[in-house]
């Protein structure tokens, strides 16, 4: 990459020394060079970005996102997915195992690894944690782990068999990997598409209780004390799991929680047109669920906000609710969904930059003179067009394709490349 002077920036990382300052930062060769009030650079070959009113900080990392490869590249491969990736302002993301086949063994994990090798967003594979993701038999945790896993988990299938999440939890904490749960009862959320609630009585569809997910994280919870191992949360909607959660940390568990950015802004309100575009899974809950959700990360209690990036073609999408697939792309829209539901610089950047990486127990990329550059420069005034000529995504299932949205990511700089959002 060339040369960048980034002017008059903002920076923004949580017990750095240059946290909350305003400088000018130089990137060279792929690393920060120098950081300082004013830099002169005599080099007219060096690009400049003019950086008021703007903020830089670690790339940000993406805890769940899913891509279809392998074997399901019609909704989106690792090419497009990172292109998306990229442009949402992160430099790394954690790719579900909700592909055919499955991410359940050493070979799906080399294949998603080296197929990522080279590129701007480094990709991180979750491997399943049962064969074939059925709940019933164990995959291949170690050697996953050894190829380059970074956690476990069966994606959006819960593992229903308590022995079963048992045995993962205990067998991963001897290698210190990371179980990641996805909690919904089965048998409470009886196969229904929406949450239980005045809407889905006002619509006349059988709804999702909220007590399908706090069972599970209650269950998940005792399983992970009784084992004493680390236990992640993924995508949870409900202050039920909130409070569980809470209560747990405060007990001295090793527990964390993300939460899917539009479960934040969007709500059971928003599905009265059927539009298939806001069905997902967890169901989008209550205007009061929302509201606690924004609590919980602002509290810290959520540690990490994710996109649940989850790409459909057009033929799942386009067709009734009630058998339409599951599933938003969010990659790009992460940020102005964070703007939305107000969050301030810090909290974003913690949410989505900091966090993830603490949480797989990866270094939080630096901005320091000497560091390699990992970084996003963002903009939270600034708006800017989701469409045909700006998604990235092969796919465009998103309730807010064909909107103006405000937060906008301008660069993003990691493995000495760099893209812009022009």
């Amino acid at each position: 990459m060339k040369s960048l002077l980034i002017t008059s920036v903002k920076v923004i990382l949580p017990g750095n020394e240059y946290h909350q300052q305003t400088v000018d930062v130089f990137i060279e060769k792929g690393k920060i060079a120098q950081i300082g009030n004013t830099i002169k650079v005599a080099d007219k070959n060096v690009e400049t970005i003019d950086g008021t009113g703007k903020v830089l900080s670690p790339g940000f990392f993406d805890l769940h996102a899913n891509f279809g490869e392998p074997g399901l590249e019609t909704k989106e491969d690792i090419r497009t997915g990172t292109a998306a990736a990229a442009a949402g302002g992160f430099t790394a993301v954690a790719v579900m195992p909700n592909t055919e086949p499955a991410i359940q063994s050493r070979s799906e994990v080399a294949l998603v690894v080296n197929a990522a090798k080279g590129n701007i967003v480094d990709v991180h594979p979750i491997g399943a944690i049962s064969k074939k993701r059925e709940g019933k038999e164990m995959a291949e945790l170690y050697d996953m782990k050894q190829n380059g896993a970074v956690a476990f988990s069966d994606g959006n299938k819960s593992v229903q068999q308590a022995g079963l999440m048992s045995r993962a939890l205990l067998y991963a904490k001897g290698f210190e990997g990371l179980i990641f749960s996805h909690a919904e009862d089965e048998s409470m959320a009886g196969g229904n598409k929406m949450n239980e609630g005045t809407m889905s009585t006002y619509l006349g569809m059988k709804g999702i209780p909220n007590l399908a997910e706090s069972l599970m994280v209650s269950r998940d919870l005792y399983l992970a004390e009784y084992t004493e191992a680390p236990i992640h949360f993924a995508s949870i909607s409900t202050p039920e799991a909130v409070d569980l959660i809470k209560k747990a940390k405060a007990k001295g568990l090793r527990v964390t929680c993300d939460v899917a950015a539009h479960q934040l802004v969007f709500t059971d309100e928003d599905i009265v047109g059927f539009d298939s575009n806001y069905k997902v899974s967890p169901p989008l809950r209550t205007k009061a669920d929302a509201k606690a959700l924004i609590k919980g990360v602002k509290d810290g209690v959520i540690d990490a906000v994710v996109s649940q990036h989850t790409p459909q073609e057009i033929e799942y999408k386009n067709v009734e609710f009630h058998i339409a697939k599951n599933g938003i792309i969010g990659l790009q829209t992460v940020l102005p969904l964070l703007v939305r539901a107000g969050l301030n610089e810090e909290q974003i950047v913690n949410s989505l930059a900091v966090r993830p990486r603490q949480i797989l127990g990866l270094a939080i990329p630096q901005i320091r003179e000497g560091a390699i550059a990992n970084l996003v420069l963002f903009d939270l005034a600034k708006s800017w067009n989701f469409d045909e000529k700006t998604n990235r995504s092969k796919s465009k299932n998103s309730p807010l394709f064909g909107q103006t949205l405000k937060g906008a990511v301008e660069l993003v700089i990691n493995n000495n490349q760099i893209i812009k959002n022009d």
